[in-house]
């Protein structure tokens, strides 16, 4: 397949984009360690998943490109508590063969700006699996830093998994008083 990234349309999701998502989302929790679910969530449980996100306010933004659905990405709470509240944890998850095309680029550069104008300050990156390369070195890419790492606590496919952390300052970050959203 072949992607000309100028034709990709980001925009916000939709209700008809959700079969397309749990379809992706599937693939990656029985074939993957992005997600450490054993078992896909039901459509049903996705667009609950869905409204959530966007009911908090944070975004939940789709790569199209014509009527094929790409990928997805949202931001949601990194934690509950009241002083987390300007930072994000990010997910990602593109469709079965445009992995490497810039797709997975676009979607996080556009995220990342949607994020920035809700006036968040930090995205964190919870990568499944310190082997899972693919997803470390991409969000090192887009300039996130790994700040941790916690070994085997989570098993899947019979083995052992350690959860890597990495993170991006959003705007102006700590250098300014929170909630400000910033024009720079």
């Amino acid at each position: 397949m072949s992607i000309e990234l100028n034709e990709i349309i980001i925009r916000d999701v939709q209700a008809q984009d959700m079969p397309a998502i749990k379809s992706i989302y599937e693939l990656e929790v029985l074939h993957g360690i992005s997600s450490w679910e054993d078992l896909p969530p039901s459509l049903d449980e996705m667009i609950e998943r869905k409204n959530k996100v966007v009911q908090a306010g944070y975004p939940y933004r789709v790569a199209c490109l014509g009527d094929q659905l790409l990928g997805y990405a949202y931001a949601s709470a990194y934690r509950s508590r009241p002083a987390y509240r300007f930072t994000v944890e990010n997910s990602i998850y593109l469709a079965d063969g445009v992995q490497r095309m810039g797709v997975g680029q676009k979607l996080l550069t556009d995220l990342v700006q949607q994020c920035e104008v809700r006036g968040f300050r930090q995205m964190i990156a919870v990568v499944g699996g310190s082997d899972n390369h693919v997803s470390i070195n991409f969000h090192k890419k887009m300039g996130f830093e790994q700040v941790g790492l916690v070994k085997n606590i989570g098993h899947k496919f019979d083995q052992w998994l350690d959860s890597v952390m990495l993170q991006l300052p959003l705007g102006k970050a700590h250098k300014s008083a929170p909630g400000k959203l910033d024009k720079s």
